[in-house]
C-alpha cells in the first residue's frame, strides 16, 4: 500500500489516552469520492489510489504502510449529562502527516467497524451521513470557517442498518487534531492528573507553541482556547450555521468545526431555530450556541482545575482547597470574558455584513452601541417577517447600489424596510465621509463588492443537501452531490448563467423548512 508519511505524535506522547484497535476489513469497497484540493494540501498524491488500491485503501481492508491505527479516548457532557467514557466507537486515527504548509494534520477513518469504545454500537456509517460530512465540511471551508475536511469517501458494499437498511461507507477525515474538550474530562474524571497534565503540554505544543514557557499553562491554553471559540462561534452565526449537537465531545480544542450529523443552514431568520430530531428543548438551538460554548468551556476549566496542585499532592486539607478555589477563580475570569470576546468577533462579522468600516470618527462606545442597535433592528425587520437570512444579506450589495427591489421582495411588506434602509444609508455615508470616499457611485460600487465577498450567494440549502444524499443512498446516484459540491465550493460567486446551479441557491418553500428534521446518522 502507499505510505501516507505518518507520524504518530498522540500515540507515542500520550500513553494511556488511546487503544490500538484494526479497522474492520468490508465486503465490497468502492472509492466514491476523493477531495483533490485537500490532498494537494496534504501534498499527497492521489494518482496511486486508482482502482482497486484506493478501493481497499479508504474503506479500510488495507492500510497505508505506515498507518498504526488506534481509537482515542475521550467523554463528554452530551446535552447536559455526563457520560464519563465515549471514546471513538467508530473511529480511527490513522496517524498524523505534515502538510504542505507545515501543519501537522490528523488523518482517521470514520464508520470504519467496532473498536473498544463502541458501547454496542455497530461501528458503521452510512453513506448519506458520510456525504453529509464532505457537503458540510467543504461549504465551512469555502466560507473561510475553520473546520474538519473530508479526504475520501469509500462504499463497503454492505448494509447499515438505522431506520432501515442503508448503504454503508467510510469516511476519511482530516482535522487540525482531534482533541476535544471531552478528551481532557476523560482523565479529570478519573483523577489521572499526570495524564491530563502530558495533554495539556501535547495540546500546547500542538496549537499553542507560543504558550510553552506561560506560568500558568493551564490557564493559558483555557484563554486560547476561549478566544478560538469565540472566533468560531461568531463565524457560524454569521452565515446562519446550526451545528445541532454541541456536546463537549464535539468542541475542538483546535478551534475546528467538527462531526457534521444534525446541522443545517437557517433559512428564514429565527434565533430559536432547531432542526435536530434530538433537540426536544432547543438547547442547541441558532441564537443559544454561543451561550452553549461558553458552557461547554466552563466544563473545560473543571476538567483542568486538578492541574493546579503541585505534582504529587493529594486533593484535600486546607492548602489544596485554597489553590483550587484559586485556581477555579482565575479560570472564572476567562469564562466570564468569554461573552465580550465572542460579541467583539460578532460585531466585527456584522459590520462587514453590513458593509461598514466602523470609522465614522465618534468614539468607540458610541459607535459600537449604534452599529448595534443597527443590527438588532435589521435581524428584527428579517425575523417579523420571516426573510431568508442568506438572501436578505446578499440582496444588500444591489440595495448600496440604488436597486432596493430585489432586497424589498422578500419582504411581506416591503415598506417596513424603508426606515431601516435609511438608517443604513446614512451610516454608510459617514464611512465614506471618514475615509475619504468622496465620489458616492465609486463608494457605492466599493461597498456593494465587499458585501458579495462576505455575504454569499450560496449555501448549503438545507433540502438541496437532502435531495443530494436521498439520490446517492436511494439510486446510487451522485451526480446531484457532485453538483451542489461544486457550487458549494464557490459561495461568493453568482452563476446567472448555469440556471442548474442557480437554482441549487433558492430558499426551500416554507412548508419543506416548517418539516425539516437532521439526524445524527448514528
Amino acid at each position: 500500500m502507499p505510505r501516507f508519511g505518518l507520524e504518530h505524535s498522540y500515540a507515542r506522547e500520550l500513553p494511556g489516552c488511546s487503544v490500538p484497535c484494526r479497522p474492520v476489513p468490508v465486503a465490497a469497497p468502492r472509492l466514491l469520492y476523493v477531495n483533490a484540493p485537500l490532498a494537494e494540501e496534504l501534498g499527497l498524491d492521489p494518482g496511486p489510489w486508482q482502482g482497486e488500491v484506493g478501493d481497499a485503501l479508504f474503506a479500510g481492508n488495507r492500510l497505508p504502510d505506515d498507518a498504526e491505527p488506534i481509537a482515542q479516548a475521550y467523554a463528554g457532557h452530551q446535552f447536559g449529562g455526563f457520560s464519563p467514557q465515549l471514546g471513538d466507537g467508530r473511529a480511527l486515527l490513522l496517524g498524523e502527516r505534515i502538510d504542505g504548509a507545515g501543519r501537522r494534520r490528523d488523518i482517521a477513518f470514520k464508520g470504519s467497524g467496532r473498536t473498544p469504545f463502541s458501547r454496542g454500537g455497530d461501528g458503521r456509517a452510512a453513506l448519506g451521513p458520510m456525504l453529509r460530512e464532505v457537503l458540510i465540511g467543504e461549504a465551512l471551508h469555502a466560507l473561510g470557517i475553520p473546520t474538519t475536511r473530508a479526504l475520501a469517501v469509500a462504499a463497503t458494499g454492505e448494509e447499515v442498518w438505522r431506520d432501515r437498511p442503508l448503504p454503508g461507507a467510510v469516511l476519511t477525515r482530516v482535522a487540525a487534531s482531534h482533541l476535544r474538550v471531552g478528551t481532557f474530562q476523560f482523565f479529570a474524571a478519573r483523577g489521572a492528573v499526570e495524564p491530563l497534565r502530558r495533554l495539556v503540554d501535547y495540546a500546547i505544543a500542538r496549537h499553542d507553541p507560543a504558550l510553552a514557557a506561560a506560568p500558568d499553562r493551564a490557564l493559558a491554553l483555557l484563554r486560547a482556547v476561549a478566544q478560538r471559540q469565540a472566533e468560531l462561534l461568531a463565524q457560524w452565526l454569521s452565515v446562519g450555521f446550526i451545528h445541532g449537537v454541541m456536546n463537549t465531545d464535539n468542541m475542538t480544542i483546535s478551534g475546528e468545526s467538527i462531526d457534521f450529523g444534525p446541522c443545517a443552514f437557517l433559512e428564514a431568520y429565527d434565533p430559536a431555530t432547531v432542526f435536530s430530531s434530538i433537540d426536544h428543548g432547543g438547547r442547541y438551538a441558532y441564537g443559544n450556541q454561543a451561550a452553549i460554548a461558553r458552557w461547554n468551556l466552563a466544563r473545560f476549566a473543571e476538567a483542568l482545575l486538578p492541574l493546579a496542585l503541585p505534582p504529587g499532592a493529594a486533593e484535600e486539607g486546607p492548602e489544596q482547597e485554597a489553590a483550587l478555589r484559586q485556581a477555579a477563580e482565575r479560570a472564572g475570569v476567562v469564562i466570564d470574558a468569554f461573552p465580550a470576546w465572542h460579541a467583539a468577533a460578532l460585531r466585527r462579522r456584522w459590520r462587514a455584513k453590513l458593509g461598514l468600516d466602523g470609522a465614522s470618527g465618534r468614539d468607540d462606545a458610541a459607535l459600537d452601541a449604534a452599529d448595534d442597535a443597527l443590527l438588532r433592528d435589521w435581524l428584527a425587520l428579517l425575523q417579523a417577517q420571516a426573510v431568508d437570512f442568506t438572501r436578505a444579506w446578499r440582496h444588500l450589495a444591489d440595495a448600496a447600489e440604488g436597486r432596493e427591489a430585489p432586497l424589498a421582495a422578500l419582504f411581506a411588506e416591503p415598506a417596513a424596510l424603508s426606515p431601516w434602509l435609511a438608517r443604513w444609508r446614512a451610516r454608510c455615508e459617514q464611512d465614506d465621509v471618514a475615509s475619504g470616499r468622496l465620489d458616492p457611485a465609486a463608494a457605492a460600487r466599493e461597498r456593494a463588492a465587499r458585501l458579495r465577498a462576505v455575504n454569499p450567494w450560496i449555501i448549503a440549502r438545507n433540502q438541496r443537501v437532502e435531495e443530494a444524499l436521498a439520490a446517492a443512498t436511494d439510486a446510487g446516484d451522485l451526480g446531484p452531490f457532485a453538483q451542489l459540491l461544486q457550487a458549494l465550493r464557490e459561495p461568493f460567486t453568482e452563476r446567472p448563467d448555469r440556471p442548474d446551479l442557480a437554482r441549487l441557491a433558492e430558499p426551500a418553500p416554507t412548508a419543506f423548512t416548517a418539516a425539516y428534521r437532521t439526524f445524527c446518522g448514528t
